[in-house]
């Protein structure tokens, strides 16, 4: 019986990762969730463990990337509902320029 029960507790604690509940969750999700989203935010800091353990620069600039735009569409965006103004666009494009000149920089100018 106690090989029955750790089956029954292991499928229990395994369903949220059923692919037709991780694509339900993938549908669902919005910018707002996805930066509060515990998995996400875990996962991210897996990935940046992993690029500064192993020096990976791509990986490091792909969070960065990510990251970036993330809070910058969070931030300069209005609600939904509201219409898109001039001053909501504009530190969105600076912000874009800004990242793009750090990809830049890091990818082709600077050299170790």
């Amino acid at each position: 019986m106690e090989k029955q029960e750790l089956l029954t507790k292991a499928k229990d604690a395994l369903t949220p990762f059923e692919t037709e509940n991780v694509i339900k969750f993938l549908q669902n999700l919005s910018l707002k969730s996805a930066m509060e989203n515990p998995w996400l935010i875990g996962g991210f800091l897996i990935l940046f463990f992993y690029a500064v353990v192993k020096r990976s620069k791509f990986v490091l600039l792909t969070l960065f990337s990510v990251v970036a735009l993330m809070v910058l569409i969070r931030y300069t965006f209005p609600p939904p509902g509201d219409e898109l103004q001039l001053s909501s666009t504009l530190p969105f494009v600076f912000g874009g320029l800004v990242i793009g000149g750090v990809l830049l920089y890091f990818n082709f100018v600077k050299t170790e």
